[in-house]
């Protein structure tokens, strides 16, 4: 599925979320590590939705912060 990725922080929550589409009640959740969740499709187990828990505090962090997943990252024409 192409899709432009859309970044929210949620203050309230601490939260970073990096979304494909909306978040919906189907979707399966599986832990990354390091506080990092994704929401993946129930039918083709592609990853629409990422969560980094705790974000703030990663960016008082000295080392990088990379995700444990891979991007095909285009420019969108228009």
């Amino acid at each position: 599925m192409d899709a432009r990725l859309t970044f929210r922080y949620d203050r309230d929550a601490d939260i970073l979320h990096i979304d494909k589409r909306p978040a919906y009640a189907e979707q399966d959740s599986e832990e990354l590590g390091d506080d990092v969740v994704a929401r993946l499709s129930p039918v083709t187990r592609e990853v629409e939705n990422i969560e980094a828990l705790f974000f703030s505090t990663r960016l008082l962090r000295k080392e990088l912060f990379q995700l444990p997943v891979t991007a095909d990252l285009r420019l969108v024409a228009g």
